[in-house]
């Protein structure tokens, strides 16, 4: 088993009121309470029933949870960034996240799993920020229960190419709505006064006359906010069919999750990663 360590600085009635104190799901508490030995109290092993005193070392079970059920494939990881706790992988456009019917022996949890394979016979798949299918750049994976848990302060910095010039900085704000038809959610989502709020920040980084480099900060982060949102003010992303129109330039979505940063609960310090633009994106905005 792996283990998460603290040390117990205030009282408490059992080990159950200290992981709800301390923000652990109820989910999680269900399949820490399923086997012996997910509890070490100062090295002995215990219920989650037991008294926590101050100056008590008390171990969990970093993955409790059984082995993901996915079929591992064989591709290519561009790893980012790789330690006990996360592991930060630059996804190319055209791979699925998670399997689905076009991609179900074929995506980026299926290659993780046949990486993560010699590491931990019992890995979980856990993507913290997923990301469209075209849409490339890095997702944040988290290696057990408690890392997922535990990290904070994640900011994404996209990228885009869009249709016309844009040359001053801008504020998108217009609410996004899902439409559902016979209990099941359309693709597309439409603004709408009565839809979620979501705010966008647009900034222009350079322009060839025809097309505009974007770099993109959200607030909320709805499903497609990037590409509803600039869409709806007259500059779609280039190549994105659903908002705007098919390009003979780019065969998919022009947008990259470029930059990534967050506050790594272990190392207790902020981390930063930035990619390079991909090459497509290069050709039409060298």
């Amino acid at each position: 088993m792996k283990y998460q360590t603290y040390t117990i600085n205030k009282p408490y009635d059992s080990i159950y009121f200290f992981l709800k104190q301390n923000g652990f799901s109820e989910n999680y508490i269900k399949n820490l309470r399923k086997t012996l030995g997910n509890f070490v109290v100062n090295d002995e092993v215990c219920t989650i029933r037991k008294q926590l005193n101050i100056g008590d070392t008390l171990k969990i079970n970093s993955s409790p949870n059984n082995k993901t059920n996915i079929q591992s494939c064989i591709l290519p990881l561009d790893v980012v960034f790789e330690d006990e706790y996360y592991l930060l992988i630059n996804k190319p456009s055209g791979i699925s996240c998670m399997p689905n019917r076009s991609h179900y022996t074929n995506n980026l949890a299926g290659a993780i799993m046949a990486y993560m394979q010699d590491k931990d016979l019992n890995f979980v798949v856990r993507i913290i920020n997923r990301l469209d299918k075209d849409t490339a750049g890095i997702i944040i994976v988290a290696k057990d229960s408690i890392s997922q848990k535990e990290i904070k302060n994640i900011a994404k910095t996209y990228y885009a190419i869009c249709d016309g010039v844009i040359d001053k900085p801008l504020t998108i704000d217009k609410p996004i709505k899902t439409v559902t038809n016979n209990g099941i959610n359309d693709r597309k989502r439409i603004i709408a006064p009565d839809g979620q709020s979501a705010t966008t920040f647009a900034k222009p980084i350079q322009n060839n006359g025809k097309n505009t480099l974007v770099s993109l900060k959200l607030i909320n982060g709805r499903t497609h906010q990037i590409r509803l949102h600039m869409s709806s003010i007259g500059h779609p992303l280039l190549g994105d069919e659903l908002y705007g129109e098919k390009s003979d330039r780019l065969s998919h979505t022009a947008l990259v999750c470029k930059e990534i940063s967050f506050y790594h609960p272990y190392l207790q310090q902020e981390l930063k990663f930035e990619i390079d633009l991909p090459d497509d994106f290069k050709k039409i905005l060298p």
